[in-house]
């Protein structure tokens, strides 16, 4: 396989013939800008590189299956955020929270619900996020605790982005209310 041939070409490669080169190929396009993208919503470089090691072995051994719709990097981004929600998930509650607290020390002004989380001891936050319904509860997870943008927030939950827009607006008007 030449070093030059297409996403989609190195992707059919590693598929059907277990090609190392194109394997090595991909991960040499997209390992570093996965990890960048990765790195802006987790702190902990270490978990990032394991996420993106998980995320590289899932194509080479073909659990991760590449439909040929829409772009390579978007698929494999896709694929880390993903895993790097499930490993977020299973440091707990507590592990999230200093993700979200980690975020907010490092930007100049704090939004409105990066406040709220940063004032989690003033209000009944945990029972005010239960009452929210799952779709509301999903996007504000997505968006607000992993730091996703709207559009990649859209990919994740396989939802329109005007849609992840429309349900954070009613999500954080929900919480305002009953935090108020």
């Amino acid at each position: 396989m030449s070093d030059t041939g297409s996403d989609g070409e190195l992707l059919r490669a590693i598929a059907a013939d277990g090609d190392r080169r194109a394997f090595e190929e991909l991960y040499r396009r997209y390992a570093p800008w996965l990890t960048a993208r990765l790195r802006g919503r987790c702190a902990d470089a270490g978990m990032v590189d394991d996420v993106v090691q998980e995320t590289f072995l899932a194509v080479w051994r073909g659990s991760a299956r590449y439909r040929e719709e829409g772009d390579v990097a978007g698929w494999l981004w896709r694929i880390g955020s993903r895993r790097l929600i499930d490993v977020l998930r299973g440091d707990g509650a507590r592990g999230r929270m200093r993700q979200a607290l980690a975020r907010l020390r490092h930007r100049d002004e704090a939004s409105a619900e990066e406040r709220v989380l940063a004032g989690v001891e003033h209000g009944d936050l945990a029972g005010a996020l239960v009452r929210l319904s799952p779709e509301l509860r999903a996007v504000l997870q997505a968006t607000v605790i992993d730091g996703l943008t709207t559009r990649e927030a859209a990919v994740l939950l396989g939802i329109p982005a005007g849609t992840v827009k429309t349900r954070a607006m009613r999500a954080r008007k929900q919480l305002r209310e009953e935090l108020a």
